[in-house]
């Protein structure tokens, strides 16, 4: 029994060595990959060991202090120093598996799972297990936590647009949410975006209550993120909160100014954890945002049919609203559009190039359905103190196919501009954030961590090293710097290039 016990727990200065094998380490038990010589963060917080960590199975099997084990291992990598990580998780993400399975732009950051089903809006099918299943048999180069999305739900249940559901119709998104609850992390809410934006707070609670029955999670883009409607917007996630676990997707104050702000923000989620709320948030490290027009327009004109109306009957009033909607939010040189025929121009080359104010470019020439843009209304010192908070994780927001750099950058610049050139946080803690954290967030609990029995999805790299190529004019440039990435202990990105082995998997709730 001693020599079992010796064999799952082994004490060497600095280091506890933890096993999973019922062998003895020194009787030379097999091992699929060894890496060696790695300055190991293990993403709980701590700070970085030396380490040789053994794989077996998929799994992390073995870690001992650097040259003290002497098993054997059928592949042995030399990490020379560099940091070993668990895997990041990516918690708002975007991307359709059966359209670009590879996900080479989060495999180049470091990324091994990645969140779909973001913003309220979700694959539109009844049996969400037969979307997992077309994924899984497609294959994938990361892992997928599903999330459902409540504009789906909404459309699926036939409420679309409405204001308030019938008994009937509220009774049928509720049972399709329970089913889609067996293959989904939580719901995901666009309340910004049609048709979530039409949905009352009584709704939503009734949501959450179903959310929260089965332990699950809503992610939320609320409702309004301008500065000075910041406030009423947690307000009405934190009411969905007292039923259910919430988070605030890529948390940011439109037209806010200043670290002091950020503080009082980061105020009103600490005394909503003190009241028992469980809220965490996520932030991206660009001080722009991106998404279609509509997003400028009124509630009352962002779909076409509403559009036309407001056109005849409304135009006077629709101008005015653009007018102070754009100037409010920096200027018409601070959108810059990412759509065909106007990729690469901003509202205010558009007034040049055509000599028509803003207001009737975006009225008679693009209108809410035209383009997509870049929004740069974000303060760097705001945006950047919620991004240290130690409860607040990193997303991207960002897919394969997106036209801003986060989709790319995010995480290689993370790394190279808050840890390495502003030293603004300990890499140890901003891979907790990233890996452990991420992973409470979503109640992932196989995977997050480098520990024994956790799945090997992991990444090695030299921080001096990072960069985030990816910019506005060329958002698809790949990230540099992350040597190798696993997952599930084989690997999936090396030398700047995915082995294409389709190693990712659809993860299951509370895997």
């Amino acid at each position: 029994m001693w020599n079992l016990f010796r064999s799952c727990l082994l004490l060497i200065p600095g280091l506890l060595l933890l096993s999973c094998s019922d062998t003895e380490p020194d009787q030379g038990p097999s091992y699929d990959t060894l890496i060696s010589n790695a300055r190991v963060i293990d993403g709980l917080g701590g700070p970085a060991v030396n380490a040789d960590v053994y794989i077996k199975n998929g799994e992390v099997a073995l870690i001992a202090a650097t040259g003290q084990s002497t098993a054997d291992a059928a592949q042995i990598i030399d990490a020379r120093g560099r940091v070993l990580a668990p895997g990041f998780i990516d918690v708002h993400s975007h991307g359709d598996p059966l359209q670009t399975p590879e996900f080479e732009n989060f495999l180049a950051q470091g990324v091994t799972t990645i969140t779909l089903g973001q913003d309220g809006n979700s694959p539109e099918v009844e049996n969400l297990g037969q979307w997992v299943s077309q994924v899984r048999n497609k294959g994938i180069g990361v892992n997928i936590a599903p999330f459902v999305g409540h504009g789906t739900l909404r459309n699926l249940a036939g409420i679309g647009q409405k204001p308030v559901p019938s008994t009937e119709e509220l009774q049928r998104m509720l049972e399709l949410l329970n089913n889609a609850l067996d293959y989904s992390f939580g719901l995901s809410t666009g309340l910004e975006y049609n048709p979530g934006l039409h949905a009352m707070e009584a709704e939503l609670v009734e949501l959450a209550r179903v959310v929260g029955g089965r332990d699950r999670i809503v992610m939320s883009h609320m409702r309004n993120e301008d500065d000075d409607q910041l406030e009423a917007s947690l307000d009405e996630l934190m009411s969905q909160g007292r039923v259910a676990r919430v988070h605030v997707s890529h948390l940011k104050s439109v037209y806010g100014k200043g670290a002091d702000r950020a503080e009082e923000i980061l105020t009103v989620l600490t005394n909503a954890r003190e009241a028992g709320i469980e809220i965490t948030a996520d932030v991206y490290p660009y001080n722009a945002s991106y998404a279609g027009i509509a997003l400028l327009f009124p509630v009352w004109s962002k779909t076409l049919d509403e559009f036309e109306v407001a056109k005849q009957s409304r135009r006077a009033e629709l101008e005015e609203y653009l007018i102070n909607r754009i100037n409010r939010r920096n200027g018409p040189a601070a959108t810059l559009l990412g759509t065909d025929p106007y990729t690469g121009k901003t509202l205010a080359d558009l007034e040049l190039e055509m000599d028509m104010p803003f207001e009737k470019i975006l009225i008679d020439v693009i209108g809410p359905q035209g383009a997509g843009g870049a929004y740069f209304i974000m303060d760097d010192a705001l945006q950047s103190r919620l991004l240290e908070d130690e409860m607040i994780t990193a997303s991207s927001d960002g897919s394969p196919t997106g036209f801003h750099p986060r989709g790319h950058g995010t995480f290689a610049k993370i790394i190279e501009e808050y840890v390495v050139n502003r030293g603004a946080v300990s890499l140890e803690e901003m891979v907790r954030k990233m890996t452990s954290f991420s992973a409470s967030i979503l109640g992932l609990q196989d995977r997050g961590s480098i520990e024994p029995g956790k799945v090997a999805d992991l990444v090695l790299f030299d921080p001096e090293n990072i960069r985030a190529k990816a910019t506005y004019p060329d958002p698809l440039q790949l990230s540099t710097g992350f040597d190798m990435v696993f997952i599930a202990g084989e690997v999936a990105f090396e030398n700047g290039a995915s082995t294409q082995e389709s190693l990712g998997d659809v993860l299951s709730p509370n895997q």
